[in-house]
């Protein structure tokens, strides 16, 4: 059987996506119930960390625990990564040593060239260009708050970063209709908005954008590896807090999202983070569910 990789929500189809987000929801509720799942019993996820992480680094090595499996941790001072081995050796090497490749970094061609040469599967846990574990988790707990996302509205506010690239592929995937309120100057990438933009219009006023939608969801205004922008970020997007005066354009029922760590007073209000529309904790705790799933459906089972 042909690896599976995941570099992308453009990797998996429509019908696997959503087969995900129901796996993972069954996962949770066996987590809950305290029942005992090793579908991953004496397997070995390499963790390969280039960019730092709280949320992605606990929720795929306690995923790999409760799966039976085990992880290792490996940051560019542990590696030989960090003293210039090339991707293509890296993947070489670990692909005789585990069963997948996990890695968070910089360039997107990182990932690509890690999968390439790869003979294990190979999960993108971020790059400057996607975010796809995220979007899973986040589309789940849309899922279980209201039901099927399918047809229904959502509003990326912010910068057009790796995240608002992401929910980019994940209207088209998952079939719901993105407005991307953003500046200018910090619009998502041409080739990425024309690929995957068919379900998605840059309408650069905030209140328009988030008129009668769904789901508003954002980010940090600079993003790791842009720290030295942050006073000049901080300006232009001032007008793009997600408040509640923002909040009140959108549906009554409407939830808001950060895939965190969030800055309040920047890029949202302290009284909508902490709000009731606010789900960004069962967010973050999906990220463990989401990739367990994920997990799950990539590794290839042990043959007795």
């Amino acid at each position: 059987m042909a690896v599976r990789h995941f570099l992308t929500l453009a990797d998996l189809s429509r019908d696997t996506l959503n087969k995900l987000i129901t796996r993972a929801i069954e996962l949770k509720a066996m987590q809950s119930r305290g029942r005992i799942h090793e579908a991953l019993k004496n397997k070995v996820l390499a963790m390969v960390f280039e960019k730092s992480s709280t949320r992605t680094r606990v929720s795929f090595e306690a995923g790999m625990i409760q799966l039976g499996g085990g992880s290792i941790f490996l940051s560019p001072r542990d590696t030989q990564l960090g003293r210039g081995e090339p991707i293509a050796d890296t993947a070489r090497v670990l692909s005789r040593m585990v069963d997948a490749i996990m890695i968070r970094t910089f360039a997107h061609d990182t990932v690509v060239e890690l999968a390439e040469y790869a003979d294990v599967p190979v999960i993108n846990a971020l790059t400057d260009d996607h975010h796809p574990c995220q979007l899973l988790a986040d589309i789940q707990t849309y899922v279980e708050h209201r039901g099927s996302i399918e047809g229904k509205t959502v509003t990326w506010v912010g910068d057009g970063n790796n995240m608002c690239h992401s929910y980019m592929q994940a209207a088209k995937q998952f079939g719901f209709k993105l407005n991307i309120a953003c500046p200018e100057a910090y619009k998502p990438k041409a080739d990425i908005m024309s690929a995957w933009g068919d379900n998605s219009e840059i309408i650069h006023d905030p209140m328009t954008a988030c008129r009668d939608v769904d789901l508003i969801t954002t980010d940090v205004w600079a993003s790791m590896g842009q720290e030295g922008e942050t006073s000049d970020r901080n300006k232009v997007f001032e007008p793009y807090q997600v408040n509640a005066d923002l909040m009140a354009q959108a549906k009554k029922d409407a939830l808001f999202m950060h895939c965190l760590p969030a800055h309040r007073g920047e890029e949202v209000s302290a009284d909508v983070i902490d709000g009731p529309q606010s789900v960004v904790w069962d967010e973050a705790g999906n990220r463990l569910h989401a990739q367990k799933a994920l997990l799950e459906f990539l590794i290839p089972p042990t043959k007795n």
